[in-house]
């Protein structure tokens, strides 16, 4: 099985400290996908951590829980983070949402995503949908509501974030790279 989940990765202060990181960015508008706008399928605003000052410690932890998942679950050829820490607000307001998607594209970067981290910053009871959901095929893997826990799959995965009916959902994603799968 291509996933793997480390519960508690932050605590909740680190939860809320990389939520505070995130509001210190202008937010992008979270419905690009594939460089082009498309709210149907993503409505959520996006914010990059730097991820070589402020954010360091937050990659460095990332950093940490993929090796771990990566020597006891997927067994990828890892070499590297070319991406920043992204931040996903999901807003009842917008019906925040990521319909069914993999990240392994044909961009620059993109094609060279191995694995795909999610985090969960939001407390569960700040917020109702918004479940992130991977397909596992025949069935699906809901992953945890905790703060802090964190879910590792392969990138070329199919997941989706449902709509958030209530509240607002903040989370943290990061991808790993290396050579492209064969």
């Amino acid at each position: 099985m291509f996933t793997y989940t480390h519960d508690a990765l932050f605590s909740r202060a680190d939860c809320d400290e990389i939520i505070r990181l995130s509001r210190a960015e202008t937010p992008d508008s979270g419905g690009l996908v594939g460089g082009k706008q498309q709210s149907e399928i993503r409505r959520a605003k996006i914010t990059w951590l730097d991820d070589e000052g402020s954010a360091g410690w937050v990659l460095e932890r990332i950093i940490g829980a993929v090796a771990k998942a990566n020597r006891e679950v997927l067994d990828f050829d890892i070499t590297e983070f070319k991406e920043r820490l992204q931040v996903a607000i999901y807003d009842e307001s917008e019906e925040g949402h990521y319909d069914w998607h993999s990240d392994v594209g044909e961009g620059p970067i993109a094609q060279y995503r191995k694995a795909t981290i999610v985090t969960q910053l939001s407390r569960p009871e700040d917020y109702e949908g918004g479940a992130l959901e991977i397909s596992l095929g025949p069935r699906i893997l809901t992953a945890s509501r905790e703060q802090g826990s964190a879910t590792l799959f392969a990138s070329f995965m199919l997941h989706r974030v449902v709509p958030v009916t209530k509240g607002t959902r903040y989370s943290l994603t990061c991808w790993s790279h290396g050579p492209r799968f064969r």
